[in-house]
């Protein structure tokens, strides 16, 4: 299929002769290179509390961002109407603020390669919308039936089909099609009187609809999130103090992006502002661990078939065996850094501006039995879900909330553990890792990032690891 008869062109009403002209008009004041971000979004969303539907949208929006880098200086300007005059004002508008004496030589635009990922025929999307609102109220049901102690329950489904076209002065065209939905449950659970606790689970990825009704259903969510607030309800207060702390297989893994991955973004390390500037080469972690950025695993929600800057995505090794090897890069920190693309320039719409982004981010399995793990540990404290956490970029110092944990006492999980607080700082931590198991998993789906004001999907993962010195903050 050419160009001009695909579903790109149709939705946009653009040839590529236009493409062509207005990445001129981007280059007219000079410049290094523009590029050009074509976006069309369909989404849908759906909410229950109180057994009711309280909220279902769904709405369409389209536009186009033009970019322009000039050495360090990046002119940027967006448009949400598709009219040839307004994108040629946003062209020039990107073109004044990053003038420069450069001057592109003239380019012919055609089709980059890229991977097939989520080759989903008919996105949630498109299908029927009662079906869609079937399966919050089927975990509605699940959640209220798995304990007469559950007294709330809210779910939420959301989806988008995103459909996006960028073209560069380097004379690429990239086409994709992006389908993402997911499913999240919270419940709350009250015994005699007591003070409330919170579950919640939820997942999906770019994946039809199916992936609800057979592989991850409602029910496997509701009664999940449903079952760690029953749980937390036998929690004791979190004791305070340096400990070791075991980490479990899966979404713990978000302890990880952001106390390591977000310091491993080259615009952080491109300013000098990261706790792991110039340090390529060096040791940041035990030789235990390998921390990986995959945007090319099949149906993840942080995959990618091109990044939104028309780079194939990639398999990026960012520490091996404790050593750093290298940054997440975008466009431009790669030109002023003298590095490869990873594929890694991201961006919330076409109404913000692309910055390097992490995609999938995990740490490899490693030999250690998960039991075994727990058997070495004489006391300490095993998280299993977290909720809310914050780092410093410039120092690596984090703090995460464990929404679920249990005390390790003589090599056994005891007690539930609530209000537990991890304080520490991501380099120093994964020098204390001293065991690595064998059962990496990657989270249900429901990861989303945020950086600079931008939230992007992602995915994070994490095998059962040993970290032995670790702050706690607790009451008891």
């Amino acid at each position: 299929m050419k160009f001009s008869e695909s579903i790109f062109a149709a939705r946009f009403n653009i040839t590529k002769q236009d493409l062509e002209s207005y990445l001129a008009e981007s280059l007219s004041q000079g410049g290094d290179y523009a590029d050009l971000y074509f976006e069309y979004l369909l989404t849908s969303s759906i909410s229950i509390d109180e057994s009711m539907v309280k909220s279902a949208t769904q709405g369409v929006s389209m536009g186009v961002g033009v970019r322009v880098i000039a050495g360090e200086r990046t002119g940027y300007a967006y448009s949400d109407d598709l009219s040839p005059e307004k994108i040629r004002k946003a062209a020039r508008v990107a073109a004044c603020i990053a003038a420069g004496p450069s001057k592109v030589e003239k380019f012919d635009l055609s089709e980059g390669a890229r991977h097939n990922l989520y080759p989903v025929i008919t996105a949630p999307t498109e299908t029927a919308f009662l079906e869609r609102v079937e399966l919050v109220k089927r975990a509605d049901r699940t959640a209220r039936g798995f304990d007469p102690r559950i007294f709330q329950v809210q779910a939420t489904y959301a989806d988008n089909l995103r459909f996006v076209m960028v073209a560069t002065s380097e004379g690429v065209l990239t086409l994709d099609r992006q389908p993402l939905a997911r499913l999240s449950v919270s419940a709350l659970a009250r015994e005699n009187g007591g003070q409330p606790q919170r579950g919640h689970a939820g997942g999906g990825g770019r994946v039809e609809l199916d992936f609800f009704l057979k592989e991850k259903t409602p029910e496997h969510f509701a009664s999940e999130a449903a079952r760690e607030a029953v749980a937390m309800l036998d929690a004791v207060e979190a004791p305070a103090g340096e400990t070791t702390v075991v980490l479990g297989p899966g979404w713990p893994g978000i302890l990880l992006h952001e106390a390591v991955g977000h310091g491993l973004e080259a615009d952080f390390n491109r300013k000098g502002v990261s706790a792991f500037s110039g340090r390529i080469g060096q040791k940041v972690a035990s030789e235990l661990c390998t921390v990986i950025d995959d945007g090319t695993i099949s149906s993840r929600r942080g995959s990618l078939n091109v990044d939104d800057e028309g780079h194939a995505t990639a398999r990026n090794v960012l520490i091996e065996n404790g050593v750093l090897r290298g940054y997440l890069q975008d466009k431009l920190s790669s030109r002023l850094l003298g590095s490869d693309s990873t594929g890694s320039g991201r961006r919330e719409s076409y109404a913000h501006i692309p910055m390097p982004r992490m995609t999938n981010t995990f740490m490899l399995a490693g030999e250690s039995q998960p039991e075994d793990i727990i058997r070495s540990v004489a006391k300490g404290l095993y998280c299993v879900n977290f909720g809310g956490g914050q780092v410093d970029i410039t120092s690596g110092n984090f703090v995460f909330s464990a929404s679920e944990s249990y005390l390790i006492e003589d090599g056994k999980l005891t007690r539930p553990v609530r209000n537990a607080t991890l304080i520490g700082n991501g380099p120093e931590a994964l020098k204390y890792v001293s065991m690595v198991g064998n059962d990496l998993r990657l989270d249900e789906g429901i990861g989303v990032c945020g950086k600079e004001g931008q939230s992007v999907p992602v995915g994070v993962g994490i095998p059962t690891i040993k970290i032995d010195r670790m702050t706690v903050g607790g009451t008891a």
